[in-house]
């Protein structure tokens, strides 16, 4: 089978390590894992670093190689149309969330941030428009209380490459594969994250807050005015032991080495934190230093 592959290295490289060595590779991403695996798999494919599939030039190269399915993974790009209509058996991709829920670019912040239970990796059909092709499968996976947005995105890896393993032996098997079309109803969407939608409202309940924070982990964190300081919260927790009387929402106070914040309706100790130009920064002295010039 001639498989024309889009993507991340590594999903090329683990189509090869099955048997599925595609015959062009087109790489949104260089300099990323899997490249080294990459070469050593898949020598004799067409390589293209970072192509321009709009080129009418490249398009008459990928229809000379007569492929047979275009398979996708975390490709960056918007693929045109006459390069989805090239395989005969049809273009498939994966996703990282259980479509048609969290279309987008970034469905991990936005799965934290919603506090989904749930989420998982869609294989679907590309079309025009992102993510809005009909569905091959789902593959679930539990939202843990300790996924931040890097740990959920390496978790769904896995299932999203044997995805594409699976799409592979189907359309080797079985030819266009079937679909069930998405309920637009259902659609909810994933941009990238906005400077207001990463910034903290203490006046929010604990467990809203932990969740924004989680949903900004590692990069870029979560946004905060703690005593006059601008922050970037990486890690918090729930700050279970008494909260000093007095404290409204927002307001600081010291937790032996750590600062913690009145949350609506408790507190949350922030444990990892940096200054606004991303370096970590002691919280803790700051704001000892701001409670004793106070008096």
């Amino acid at each position: 089978m001639r498989i024309l592959y889009l993507g991340l290295p590594l999903g090329a490289a683990v189509l090869a390590s099955h048997g599925f060595t595609p015959v062009v590779i087109g790489l949104g991403h260089v300099d990323t894992v899997g490249m080294a695996r990459l070469r050593r798999r898949c020598r004799g494919s067409l390589l293209l670093g970072k192509p321009d599939l709009n080129d009418p030039a490249l398009q008459q190269v990928l229809a000379s190689a007569r492929p047979d399915v275009l398979l996708s993974f975390f490709y960056p790009k918007r693929i045109p149309e006459a390069v989805l209509a090239l395989p005969r058996h049809g273009a498939y991709g994966t996703h990282p969330s259980l479509l048609p829920r969290h279309r987008g670019p970034d469905p991990y912040f936005w799965t934290l941030r919603c506090r989904d239970t749930h989420t998982g990796v869609t294989l679907h059909a590309l079309e025009r428009e992102y993510d809005t092709g009909g569905i091959v499968a789902h593959r679930s996976l539990a939202v843990s209380a300790e996924h931040d947005s890097w740990t959920l995105a390496r978790a769904l890896d896995r299932p999203a490459l044997a995805l594409l393993v699976e799409a592979a032996r189907r359309v080797e098997a079985e030819g266009r594969l079937p679909t069930t079309p998405q309920d637009a109803a259902l659609a909810t969407h994933a941009p990238d994250p906005s400077e207001d939608d990463t910034s903290l409202d203490f006046h929010a309940p604990t467990d809203d807050v932990l969740a924004l924070v989680r949903a900004c982990a590692p990069t870029p964190g979560a946004l905060a005015e703690v005593e006059d300081a601008t922050v970037e919260i990486v890690r918090a927790s729930r700050h279970d032991g008494p909260v000093p009387g007095g404290l409204t929402p927002a307001e600081a106070f010291l937790v032996g080495d750590r600062v913690a914040v009145r949350t609506s309706d408790g507190a949350v100790r922030l444990d990892v934190v940096r200054d606004e130009d991303g370096r970590p920064m002691d919280l803790a002295a700051h704001v000892r230093a701001r409670h004793e010039a106070r008096g």
